[in-house]
Formats: structure tokens, C-alpha cells, sequence
């Protein structure tokens, strides 16, 4: 029997859900509101963990396309004093591929691959208990029913009240990313400064990280304590307003880490939201959750990796199991739990310690993650 799944959400999760689905000849809709691929930035580079991402690439039948796109050397941190002082300078060995980088829009292209996404598709409502499955409600009207919704849809979930009513709060810390193009010819200092991957500057309570993408492309992130309305006086359309806010926030720090946030273009507010530690639900036939749909957490690195082999393992458990659908859901709820449950902490206590009131702390943490890898 050839189930009728549908995937909300075109991110690596709903994408790697999909993509071992189409491996294994069982169709999938794949439903997204975005009206093209291009339809928005698609973010930075995104670091892949053995264990984790690739096993879901290799699921797919991808890793060694993977394999060929990332940036090992990517991989490469340096750590700064406000001063300007080098205090670490981490750079992998030639054969490490423990967390090469990729950035979002290769991902997004290495799975997309041939799947049939239906763009502009996008969903408003999710009924589980319909007569004929689970009805899926669009904003353009439009009504469909399927015996699988899996909501792949990121922090503010349209599928996620389906089946828990808890919603993600603020952490505290919010983060302005803007950008530098071309930066090796443009900027050759700031290249030098950010090497092959990244650089971090922690001060009390804030922090700029700025990270190498590919072809001269680099993101800078400004992280920082504040309340969620911080901006209230503060035109977040006005570039040379929020700069100038940015620049007296790091007032003193050392001029090359200044320039960063000097020579960036457009600012994008992104602040940190998270849902409960351990959060699960009771499960409901017919729909389920993964990646920040389900668990939402800081952004350390965990989250795109966790939903893309939370699609790829419940792919994989649908397409070659004894063909309960519902048996294999809860199966894969219960491991999924699990495992982002101790992500959950391990990345809520980063996140503490690296904007911190004392940045010795996040020293800590980056001795602390570099010894267990």
C-alpha cells in the first residue's frame, strides 16, 4: 500500500524526509509557502556532523556529492579578545571531515535534486481525525487530505498545533547578521582576520562572530543580551541606524572586529527562540513533528543536522518497515525525543556560556567542545 505522505517544509529536514522517501520509489508531496526556491536568502554555511547530517546524506545516497561541495577547512576557529589578542587559533587536519561545511543553498540544492516541491503551497491549518486522513487547509483556500503530514516547517509551525499547543519563547539573546561579499579582493584584512572559517569575539554578554561562506561570501553576527523590543526606537529597515546602534554597542573593542559590522551591507534582526527542553507530545495519528517544528533550540550547530536524520530515519523506518505507518511513527517520536532532549541541554548551556556575563566562559566552552571531539 503506497501511503499518501506530505512534507510541510522545504528546509534539510522536510528535504532529507523527502529524499530517502524518493530513494526508496515512495512518492511524497512535498508542500512549502515559499513561490520559488530563491524566493528569500537562504542563510549561512551550515556545518555537517558525522553521525548526524551525513548519515542522513549518506541515507540519501549523497555523501560523496556531499563530499565534493563542503569545506573541510572550514571547519577552521579562531577565537579573539576584544583587544584584538588571539587567544585560540583551531585549524583541522588535512583528513578531517568531522563537521565540513556547506553552504545552505548547495544543501538545499544537492536535496532537492528531483523531487517535485510544490511551491506557494501554504498551510494554514492541519486536522488530524478527518474522515479520509488528516486534512491539510492552504491559504489560498484550498483543501487536501493525506494519511502522513509531517511538519518540517521551522520555529512558528503550522503543523505543530496539531498536536502540541506549546509555542517557542525568547532566550534572552538576539543576534543582527549582515554581510560581506567578495571579501578576499574588497576586504583582504577582515579575509586574513577570518581565515578559513570563522572568527569569534566574546565580551560580557555579547559577542561578534563573523564566518566564511563560499565564494568570498562572509556572515557577521552580532549576538547580544537585550529584551525582545531592544529595537523599539530603531528603524531595523534603516542600515546606517542600526550600524551606528550596533558600533556603540561594541564600543572599545579592537578596530578590525569594528569593521566587520562597519563594512557590512543590509541587517537582518534575528532573535533566539527556543521551545521547552524535552518537549514532546501525545501522539496523534497521522501527524508528527521534526527539526525545530519539534525542538526547537539555539542555533549551536545541532539543529539542521538533528531534523535532517529525523527525515532521513523516518523515511527510512516508513519505506522498509512492515508497513504500519502509525506503529512507525511512534517509534521514530520516541527515539527523536530522546536524543534532541540531550541536544536540547547541551545546546541551552552553550548558548549560556557563550553570551555570558564573563567571557571566560565561552572559552570554556570552546576548550570544552574542541577536547570532545
Amino acid at each position: 500500500m503506497r501511503h499518501r505522505i506530505a512534507a510541510v517544509g522545504s528546509g534539510p529536514g522536510g528535504l532529507a524526509f523527502a529524499r530517502v522517501l524518493h530513494r526508496h520509489g515512495h512518492p511524497v508531496t512535498v508542500l512549502e509557502r515559499d513561490p520559488a526556491p530563491d524566493a528569500r536568502p537562504p542563510g549561512g554555511t551550515l556545518d555537517l556532523h558525522e553521525g548526524l547530517g551525513q548519515l542522513a546524506l549518506e541515507k540519501a545516497g549523497l555523501l560523496a556529492e556531499f563530499e565534493a561541495l563542503s569545506r573541510p577547512e572550514g571547519q577552521a576557529m579562531r577565537i579573539l579578545d576584544t583587544d584584538g589578542t588571539v587567544l585560540r587559533d583551531w585549524r583541522p587536519r588535512p583528513d578531517d571531515r568531522a563537521n565540513p561545511e556547506i553552504d545552505r543553498r548547495q544543501l538545499r540544492d544537492l536535496l532537492l535534486g528531483p523531487l517535485d516541491v510544490q511551491w506557494g503551497r501554504g498551510v494554514t491549518h492541519v486536522v488530524p481525525g478527518a474522515r479520509d486522513g488528516v486534512l491539510v487547509r492552504f491559504a489560498d483556500g484550498r483543501e487536501e487530505t493525506f494519511d502522513l503530514v509531517v511538519g518540517a516547517d521551522g520555529a512558528w509551525s503550522r503543523v505543530r498545533p496539531a498536536v502540541s499547543p506549546v509555542t517557542p519563547h525568547y532566550t534572552g539573546v538576539t543576534s543582527v547578521e549582515t554581510s560581506l561579499d567578495d571579501v578576499g579582493t574588497r576586504h583582504p584584512d577582515l579575509a586574513r582576520l577570518i581565515g578559513d572559517g570563522s572568527v569569534a569575539v566574546y565580551g560580557a554578554n555579547r559577542a561578534v562572530v563573523a564566518q566564511r561562506n563560499s565564494g568570498g561570501h562572509v556572515k557577521v553576527y552580532a549576538k547580544f543580551r537585550a529584551p525582545l523590543d531592544w529595537h523599539a526606537d530603531l528603524d531595523l529597515a534603516d542600515a546606517e541606524a542600526v550600524r551606528s546602534s550596533l558600533l556603540a554597542l561594541f564600543d572599545g573593542w579592537a578596530a578590525p572586529v569594528l569593521e566587520l559590522l562597519r563594512h557590512g551591507t543590509a541587517f537582518v534582526h534575528r532573535p533566539f527562540h527556543v521551545l521547552p527542553v524535552g518537549h514532546s507530545w501525545a501522539h496523534v495519528s497521522g501527524v508528527t513533528l521534526l527539526g525545530d517544528a519539534a525542538h526547537l533550540m539555539p542555533p549551536l550547530g545541532a539543529g539542521a543536522n538533528l531534523a535532517m536524520l529525523e527525515g532521513a530515519e523516518l523515511a527510512e523506518s516508513i519505506a522498509t518497515g512492515p508497513g504500519d505507518l502509525d506503529e512507525a511513527v511512534r517509534a521514530f517520536e520516541e527515539r527523536m525525543w530522546a536524543r534532541a532532549g540531550r541536544w536540547a541541554e547541551i545546546t541551552t548551556a552553550g548558548l549560556e556560556r557563550l553570551v555570558s556575563p564573563d567571557p571566560a566562559e565561552a572559552l570554556a566552552q570552546f576548550d570544552r567542545v574542541q577536547s570532545s571531539g
